[in-house]
């Protein structure tokens, strides 16, 4: 069974820096599932809000980022199949989120879409204050 845990949420000024961590258990995603490679992202979900994709990157370093972040997040692994972090830089109020890992084993890669992740991290709160 895979689980996620996500840390590194917490209070924030805008324009300030956080890097949030998601580690895993039981979860493989270097050796293709079902003919594909596993990959991990993260979502955010503001109250009120939908949840939306931030960022996602695929065990072989392929990367893709959701449109809100406009190149101020940036995603890396230290090993594909343990901790995933979100780099946040220049943060703004609309950041505010919880912020979910998510993921994705013997799924096609669609990264930005939260229905191809089939395992999620309870989720981290993430705020920053103008």
């Amino acid at each position: 069974q895979v689980q996620l845990v996500e840390s590194g949420g917490g209070s924030v000024q805008s324009g300030g820096s956080l890097r949030l961590s998601c580690e895993a258990s039981g979860y493989t995603s270097t050796t293709p599932y079902m003919g594909y490679l596993g990959y991990r992202g993260w979502f955010r979900q503001a109250p009120g809000k939908e949840r939306e994709a931030v960022a996602a990157i695929r065990s072989d370093e392929v990367r893709s980022y959701g449109q809100s972040v406009g190149g101020r997040f940036t995603i890396t692994q230290d090993n594909p199949e343990k901790t995933v972090y979100l780099h946040m830089d220049n943060l703004k109020a609309e950041d505010t989120a919880i912020y979910y890992c998510a993921a994705a084993v013997g799924r096609q890669w669609r990264p930005l879409e939260a229905s191809s992740y089939n395992y999620w991290g309870q989720g981290t709160q993430v705020t920053v204050s103008s």
